[in-house]
């Protein structure tokens, strides 16, 4: 009698990763439309540029090292960390910065470390914080939300094409009359010229809590974050630790100081703390396996952040925070591996 056998494994996975990938990039989707209707196109045109570098340097690294490309390049994780990169990126940035960024995080935080599934850091973070620190200026070029009663005009499709590839803005218009600082910025550099959080907050672009526009994109990455939750994609530990890090000592604060510390509704509904809990600190490479390790790399994000965006020198200290913690989960988990049955 023949019986047919074939390698290991002989148990089929649950699911794959391209299905996992697919449901993350899905799960960015209305975030990402409604960023498009506050901010106008510059995430989706920034996304599509992030892609074609992420990819094409995957390529060119697995070529290099004798890999088969056509799996590494249909697994979507590519692709996840455009979309992660590209909401980070502000949208109004020549077309090299997202191209550069994506090469920068597949290579240097992806590739160099053997691959997918054996990367220290997250990827999207490494690509913004390369970007940041070396292109200052064009990583601040940020724009208010289009509402009725902001005075601002945004650019079309067409125009913003036109700046992105060609640098060319529409007659009378220069890059900084479409930009502003981001609320985080404005709040931080408020309370050092000695102005009070209430007075700052009673700006155009400040909503119910964050900042107006931002308010939306983050409901809808909770949304995002929960249809993840459902399908299994992640577990609940790290954003609500994300999350219990930076709001406890946010509500701390400003109960003691409300004049120079900003409310904790204000620290997680601006920003990329929702992003960053639901999607980023999230990946399962490069954050802690363990359960209780889970719940100390989130809450040492959230208090990372919090710092980092009260006493930093950047408005927004996530992705700092992100790395910081990542390099510190080998340590976490060696340390808080769970009880052999038997051993003391």
């Amino acid at each position: 009698m023949h019986f047919e056998q074939t390698p290991a494994p002989h148990a089929p996975p649950l699911v794959s990763v391209p299905v996992v990938m697919r449901r993350v990039v899905f799960a960015l989707v209305p975030a990402a439309l409604c960023y498009t209707w506050f901010f106008g196109y510059g995430l989706l045109i920034n996304f599509v540029l992030v892609a074609v570098g992420a990819l094409l340097t995957e390529a060119a690294a697995l070529r290099l090292r004798g890999r088969g490309t056509r799996r590494a390049l249909r697994d979507y994780s590519a692709l996840v960390t455009a979309a992660l990169l590209s909401f980070a990126l502000p949208p109004l940035v020549p077309y090299w910065v997202p191209v550069l960024g994506g090469g920068i995080a597949i290579l240097l935080a992806k590739q160099l470390y053997g691959g997918l599934g054996k990367n220290l850091f997250n990827p999207a973070m490494v690509g913004y914080v390369v970007l940041l620190v070396s292109f200052p200026v064009e990583m601040t070029q940020y724009v208010p939300p289009q509402m009725g009663d902001i005075d601002y005009r945004g650019l079309s499709f067409v125009e913003q094409l036109d700046y992105t590839f060609l640098g060319h803005l529409p007659a009378a218009v220069d890059v900084d009359a479409l930009t502003r600082a981001t609320p985080l910025d404005i709040v931080k550099e408020g309370v050092r010229a000695g102005r009070s959080v209430a007075e700052i907050r009673g700006g155009a672009l400040f909503g119910d809590f964050g900042g107006r526009g931002w308010e939306w994109v983050a409901n809808l990455i909770f949304l995002g974050g929960l249809y993840l939750l459902y399908t299994g994609v992640i577990r609940w530990h790290i954003p609500v630790a994300m999350l219990a890090g930076l709001l406890l000592p946010a509500s701390l604060f400003s109960f003691i100081d409300p004049v120079h510390y900003a409310s904790p509704g204000f620290h997680l509904f601006s920003g990329a703390s929702m992003l960053g809990a639901f999607f980023i600190a999230t990946d399962p490479v490069s954050a802690a396996a363990t359960v209780r390790g889970r719940f100390i790399y989130g809450a040492g994000i959230g208090l990372m952040t919090y710092v980092l965006r009260t006493w930093g020198s950047y408005p927004e200290g996530l992705a700092f925070a992100i790395l910081l913690m990542n390099a510190t989960v080998p340590l976490i988990d060696r340390y808080t591996r769970p009880r052999i049955y038997g051993q003391r």
